[in-house]
């Protein structure tokens, strides 16, 4: 099998092969996360050695216990008017004010806000479903590349060898309806594999060709990973990271100064 090289990435000629992680379960505050997906893989017959792991955010946070019962939570002032021309849960409304760093729109019972990670997003990323309880809210990892390095960490000291993670999470998007899954965190695995400099097949030099690679990933993992499926992990085969690949999902987000639409 000829492999043809890339920014940060060797390409298989034979394309990519998406993987479902079965049997993980339900994961819980401290679990080891790096052992639980180890196993499942073993199980599953795939080896986590040369090819990208794209696993749901949500899992990393119940692992990290970025869990926040409602029932403690007391709602501010600004929290209960938010709710009350939403008609949302207050004690919600408040655990997404928390995770914020600025409101960019509220409108139809929608709030879209800038994560302190960077990320524009729907509650910023403060969610309800597949929570351990009623009533219980999962929030984003602190630092969401850190989670997906350590994870990795994790997984290369069992063994796993030229492995890039992605953590991922379902976004909408402006002017498009539907869902998408995007990356959150990663590591072992450029975020961007930049074509600028190359050139075409009529010959013309690329200048602002960079394509998102783990965006590309994370969409392709979350065919298998919806809601309701009972697989929050896949292993893509056919695309090995660089083994000196160092960068992050920062990487991804736009510089303010570039930013159009801010």
């Amino acid at each position: 099998m000829t492999e043809k090289a890339t920014m940060g990435c060797e390409l298989s000629a034979d394309g990519l092969r998406f993987r479902p992680l079965k049997g993980i379960g339900e994961i819980s505050p401290g679990d080891d996360l790096a052992e639980i997906i180890a196993r499942s893989a073993a199980e599953s017959g795939i080896d986590l050695s040369r090819g990208v792991l794209v696993l749901c955010q949500k899992i990393i946070s119940k692992a990290e216990g970025r869990l926040i019962a409602l029932a403690d939570v007391v709602p501010s002032e600004q929290a209960q008017t938010i709710a009350k021309e939403h008609e949302k849960d207050p004690r919600h409304i408040e655990v997404i004010l928390g995770e914020t760093a600025r409101i960019v729109r509220r409108a139809h019972g929608v709030l879209i806000c800038q994560t302190h990670h960077g990320f524009v997003c729907a509650n910023a990323g403060v969610d309800l479903s597949n929570a351990p309880g009623e009533d219980v809210a999962i929030l984003l990892p602190v630092d969401c590349d850190a989670s997906a390095k350590a994870l990795h960490a994790g997984l290369v000291a069992l063994g796993s060898k030229q492995l890039g993670v992605v953590m991922s999470d379902t976004f909408g998007r402006p002017w498009r309806e539907g869902l998408v899954d995007m990356a959150l965190g990663s590591a072992g695995i450029e975020p961007i594999t930049d074509h600028r400099g190359s050139r075409d097949r009529a010959g013309r030099e690329l200048v602002v060709t960079a394509m998102a690679t783990i965006d590309q990933l994370a969409a392709g993992a979350g065919i298998l990973m919806v809601k309701d499926a009972g697989v929050p992990a896949v292993f893509v085969e056919g695309l090995v990271p660089a083994a000196d690949s160092r960068g992050t999902t920062q990487d991804v987000l736009r510089n303010a100064a570039e930013d159009l639409f801010r």
